[in-house]
């Protein structure tokens, strides 16, 4: 990909990507598009079957990335009018009918600040980010994906759809936010998923799981549920301060500082939000020091030269910790 931001940069930028093309892929035909700014990543589940029934179940906010890899995942997206959601909707039950799929399906649009959307693709498949829709509109979306497969017709119309809440995502890696986001390996030593109303975590991990370097770093989705989006805010922070991973290094700490930094909690987003925001969001210092601070400073102290009176010895915090303090 070249960014051209003026005419005499054009010729210099398609050599350039034509060479590369070319060494990477034997191919050295190019696409050229508008390039927006400031997008926002914004998609829509359908649903298609055999009997000519396509609903859709709503949209979700993908627009915090990393490298073009999709880091939080929402619905309802933030700060937009039941109008472009309407409209973004029809498109997407349009370009569903207009191949007449059946499946589950997600349309893709990129969203201008001025509120114009665009396609960008379309996932033949059900896609990592379906947990929240499943939570807002209370759907099973792989069971009516085999129903579907088995021939069956969709069991909702799109009057029977709605959604209630809002929902949130992320994904837990392997990988240091604090050098270059680098996948990290190693053995878990100590694992622990949080828990609780409204809070979901579909993992493929555990205690004395190996992890290498010839995988996606993924190790996890976390996924929360409440009544509206502040407390989902609340309840996400809570869920990734409470998830322990031991052994390797993840981004449930950067998580945090991302959905707590206020421009989140405005939704003010867009696909530029974590380079916008760079400076705020990391490195850290780790929160363990704290942690181990307070921790020794609850610590019997030694007693004092001199002293003969015997005092009643105080379990030490590392005892009252238990196997957490080995």
């Amino acid at each position: 990909m070249k960014i051209v931001r003026a005419a005499s940069e054009l010729q210099a930028a398609i050599e350039s990507a034509a060479r590369e093309a070319m060494k990477a892929f034997g191919d050295d035909r190019l696409l050229l598009e508008r390039y927006i700014e400031e997008p926002r990543h914004v998609e829509f589940q359908v649903f298609g079957d055999a009997h000519g029934n396509i609903v859709h179940l709503f949209e979700r906010d993908c627009s915090i990335q990393r490298r073009h890899q999709k880091v939080i995942e929402e619905t309802p997206a933030p700060r937009y009018p039941d109008e472009l959601r309407q409209r973004m909707a029809a498109a997407a039950i349009a370009a569903a009918r207009g191949v007449e799929y059946r499946n589950a399906g997600t349309v893709e649009f990129i969203v201008t600040p001025e509120g114009e959307f665009y396609f960008l693709e379309m996932n033949t498949r059900l896609q990592v980010e379906h947990p929240v829709t499943e939570l807002v509109t209370g759907v099973d979306l792989v069971r009516a994906q085999i129903d579907v497969a088995a021939g069956k017709p969709l069991p909702w119309k799109q009057e029977e759809l709605h959604q209630r809440g809002h929902a949130m995502q992320v994904r837990v890696y392997a990988e240091d936010p604090d050098d270059r986001f680098l996948p990290q390996s190693g053995t878990i030593a100590q694992y622990r998923e949080p828990a609780g109303p409204g809070v979901r975590v579909d993992g493929g991990v555990m205690r004395g799981t190996e992890i290498g370097l010839q995988f996606d770093p993924m190790l996890s989705k976390l996924i929360c549920y409440a009544a509206d989006r502040d407390q989902c805010i609340d309840r996400l922070s809570r869920a990734l301060r409470d998830y322990v991973v031991l052994g390797t290094k993840t981004n449930i700490s950067w998580l945090r500082r991302v959905v707590s930094h206020p421009a989140f909690r405005e939704g003010l987003v867009s696909t530029r939000f974590i380079e916008d925001h760079a400076a705020t969001l990391g490195p850290h210092v780790p929160e363990i020091v704290p942690i181990l601070a307070a921790a020794l400073a609850a610590a019997p102290r030694k007693r004092e030269t001199g002293a003969t009176t015997a005092e009643p010895r105080l379990p030490s915090v590392w005892e009252q910790l238990g196997p957490w303090g080995r």
